[in-house]
Formats: C-alpha cells, structure tokens, sequence
C-alpha cells in the first residue's frame, strides 16, 4: 500500500506540472504559427489557440510511464497506447488531414481500443449494482471496440464552451478514480488519477476567457483514456454513470443527425442576444444538444451555462458513488 500511495503522489505532481508548465509554452508556439479559431461566443472575434492535445498527451504519457516503473502493469500500458492512438487520430482531425470529418473518428478510434484486446487487461464479467456480476465473453470484446470510440466522442461533443470538457473530465474522472477505491481496486484508481489532475492543470487555461482550446486531439484523449480505464478497472457501469451529461448530449446530437439530414445539422442550435448572452434558437432543423436544453428557459451567460453542466456532472460524480457502493454490497 505503501508503494501505491508514493506512485500515486509521484505520478498526479508529474502529471499535473507537465500540463500546467507546458501549456503556455504550446499557447506562445500556436500563436506564432497562427493555429487559431475565432472563438464563437465572444464578442469582436477574439482568436483562440488550439489544439492544446500536445500539452495533454506529454502530461498523460510521463505520469503513466512513472507508474508503470512502479507497479509494472500490463493495464497501464494498454491504457498508455489505447490514450497514444486517440491522440494521433484527434491530431488528424486537428490538421484536417482525412476526407470525411464524420466518419473518420468513429472509425479509427476503433483502432485505439484494440491494445486493450491484445494485451488482454479485460474481464468478460460485467458488474451490475444488485444484480451482481454478468458474463458475457463474446458480446464483451464488441462492446470494447463500441466503448472507445463513445467515451472519445462523447466528451468531444461537449466541448462547446470554454473550460467545459477539461472542467467535465476531471469532475468524472476524480468521481471514477473514488469508485475505483470503493470497489477496491486501488492498482486502477491510482492508473486512473492522473487523468483528473491533467485535466485540472489543462482546465486552468482553458477556462473562461480561453486561452487555448483542447481540439479534437485533447479531447478524444481525455475521453478515450477515461474510456480505456473504465474497461480495464472492470467499472464500465459506473463509468457511464459519472459520465451521464455528455452521454446524454450526444445521444440528443446523433438523434437529430438520423431526424433530420447532415447538410441542416450545421445550423448552430445556439445564438445570441444583442448583450451576448447565449439562447436557443428557434430553428427546428437545428440539432438538440444539451446546451440548447439548458437554455430552453432563457438566455444565460456562457459562465452560467457552463456551471450548470459542471454542476450536473457532479451530481452524476455522486451518482456513480452511489453505485459503486450499491456494487460492492451485491459482490
């Protein structure tokens, strides 16, 4: 146990220095190159920097390397290659390198998750709270190569508004990480650790005003490693728990996409007042998102909206708990 809590402490300082001290470093490069994007909800089209997946990744590699010098587990390398792939595929995105935006990331990021597979840190078993422990072998693998690619894509769904994503992540990820003690397994809660102090170091510059936004690259590998660990921890309910908001948004989103056609799902589900308040449009070919349910009930700020859904993503943080605990008395 010892061991475990000085490879805890020394894995989350690395992981949360790297992002931290990194960043403005890869903020001063992107500026220079001019890798910038207006950023839609400010006034007088103020460019942000993106992506800021370099700092993320750097950050996610040397803490878990660290650990695998600890604790020498096949988990966190599965883990470290599942997070690599999905930050190569996001960087893709990022450059605008493949042909088909729409298909490209589900796709690949079926390729991310098979060093899961190959290295074999699954269990068939799938826990239920109550109901106990399920086995479903055959059915399971499909559901790893179907789980990467959801976790990746959900949190970039939910990357909409300033310091939402990072602030999103490391809400469920440190919900994740004390699910992952309660159940005991406390080899994978500490793997799973850094994932939330790099979001926090991340969320530091990407919270409002932006300094740099995480792209496609920083945020497919935040969901994806969130993803990854769910499988390897053998918590995939609960993960999906702790991860209901964003769940939820891109169940809205790809509802919309089979109601009404691609070409129509560009129409912004969100506009603005004349003071720049954020409101849901009136245009029913719009998508459903749930930022667009958030402000059914009026224009709010982009502050307020982004509250709003971090408090959500503590009360499913809380939910998730709540499983866990249900879980580990059915066991």
């Amino acid at each position: 146990m010892t061991e475990l809590i000085i490879a805890a402490i020394v894995s989350c300082t690395i992981a949360f220095f790297v992002v931290f001290l990194m960043t403005p470093t890869l903020i001063k490069f992107l500026k220079k190159r001019n890798y910038t994007v207006i950023d839609v909800n400010k006034k007088n089209n103020i460019m942000i920097v993106r992506p800021g997946g370099p700092s993320i990744i750097m950050g996610i590699v040397v803490a878990e390397i660290v650990l695998y010098a600890f604790l020498q587990l096949n988990e966190i390398l599965a883990i470290l290659f599942t997070t690599c792939i999905s930050f190569v595929i996001g960087f893709l995105d990022d450059k605008k390198i493949m042909s088909n935006k729409l298909r490209f990331k589900p796709i690949t990021l079926v390729i991310a998750a098979i060093p899961i597979i190959v290295l074999g840190t699954y269990s068939t078993d799938m826990s239920f709270p109550l109901f106990g422990i399920v086995q479903i072998p055959i059915v399971y693998v499909a559901l790893i190569l179907f789980m990467i690619p959801v976790t990746g894509n959900t949190l970039n769904s939910i990357d909409v508004l300033n310091g939402v994503a990072s602030g999103f992540m490391a809400i469920a990820s440190f919900s994740l990480s004390i699910c992952l003690f309660i159940v005991e397994n406390y080899e994978i809660a500490v793997v799973s650790l850094p994932l939330g102090f790099v979001s926090l170091a991340f969320y530091k510059y990407h919270k409002i005003p932006s300094k740099i936004f995480p792209g496609d690259s920083g945020a497919l590998t935040l969901g994806a490693m969130y993803g990854a660990i769910a499988i390897v921890g053998g918590v995939e309910i609960i993960a999906a728990v702790a991860l209901l908001p964003a769940i939820i948004n891109s169940f809205l989103f790809l509802s919309s996409v089979i109601r009404i056609r691609y070409k129509l799902i560009m129409k912004n589900p969100v506009e603005h007042t004349n003071d720049f308040l954020l409101k849901a449009t009136d245009d029913k070919s719009a998508p459903v998102t749930l930022v667009r349910l958030i402000l059914a009930g009026g224009p709010l700020s982009e502050k307020q909206v982004g509250l709003i859904i971090f408090k959500l993503a503590i009360f499913s943080g809380i939910l998730a708990i709540i499983t866990a605990i249900m879980m580990r008395i059915s066991l």
